[in-house]
């Protein structure tokens, strides 16, 4: 199996079982009381629709494509939340809305002091939106279970003088990063889920990080190094100084990669539980 199929398969693997495990964990803080896990947001049941509404299945499309071009960003192609906007499934005005009557006038106002701007929708376009919301919601009542997310509180169970320590310490992540100049306002960049998908797959999210670099010798002793394009099981692509991408079969070259993502990759072999959980909770004060 290629090298770089291997690192997905451990980096998913590893982000996965945070992620389980992270959910429904009481809440620990220095000299604060533990946090009942029926207490998270993410573990309350859906609040149930108010007065039960069927659309036409004409409406309900014509809502989701509208949905997805002017509010998916913020909350999620499927309403269920998204990079800044909450699930809107759970939404408690959603539940009380009656064909629009709540729906509409937030969608004209807005809530600037939330970052929701207002929308210029005339009336069909926002009935088709109310459509295709309360079409997701009746869907996902339906899914039955309380938890779809991870809400930010679900993750913050670590000891933050602890993750201080491993990262200044044990965790070798002090080596590479620095908490006042790469780091700094971090926790601000990125909440909750991504944060911690930021501490464990950092290639994942923006900005992007820089492209591992890589040298190709040929049988006839000729190095060429660039940055990493790609690679798989037979090949890998270099992109030289001036841009230009060259391919390589693995079989006819040796070849050295260096790349800086590497130390994380190699962390999520060694991350107890408790030191992942730490090293968030420390990175989650970095504000």
């Amino acid at each position: 199996m290629a090298e770089s199929m291997r690192r997905t398969i451990l980096i998913w693997s590893a982000a996965l079982i945070a992620m389980a495990s992270s959910v429904g964990q009481p809440k620990r803080q220095v000299n604060a009381a533990p946090r009942n896990p029926a207490q998270s947001p993410a573990s309350q049941p859906v609040p149930k629709t108010a007065s039960p509404q069927t659309y036409s299945i004409e409406q309900v499309q014509a809502g989701e494509l509208r949905f997805a071009s002017q509010c998916g960003f913020c909350h999620g192609r499927d309403a269920a939340g998204g990079e800044t906007g909450p699930d809107l499934t759970r939404s408690e005005l959603v539940a009380e809305d009656v064909r629009g009557n709540k729906i509409g006038p937030l969608i004209r106002k807005g809530r600037p002091d939330r970052g929701m701007p207002a929308f210029d929708l005339n009336n069909a376009d926002v009935g088709t939106i109310v459509a295709f919301l309360h079409d997701q919601k009746a869907k996902f009542e339906e899914l039955g279970g309380g938890r779809r997310a991870v809400d930010a509180a679900d993750l913050a169970t670590g000891d933050t003088t602890a993750g201080r320590r491993y990262f200044n310490g044990a965790g070798g992540c002090s080596g590479c990063h620095s908490v006042t100049g790469d780091l700094a306002g971090i926790a601000t960049r990125y909440k909750g889920l991504a944060l911690l998908q930021r501490m464990l797959y950092p290639t994942a999210g923006k900005p992007d990080p820089a492209r591992p670099k890589v040298t190709v010798t040929l049988n006839s002793g000729e190095s060429i190094s660039g940055r990493l394009a790609s690679e798989d099981e037979f090949t890998i692509v270099v992109l030289d100084p001036a841009g230009a991408r060259k391919t390589f079969e693995k079989g006819a070259v040796k070849f050295k990669i260096d790349d800086p993502m590497s130390a994380h990759f190699d962390q999520l072999g060694k991350y107890t539980d408790n030191d992942m959980h730490n090293v968030y909770a420390y990175l989650d004060t970095l504000k």
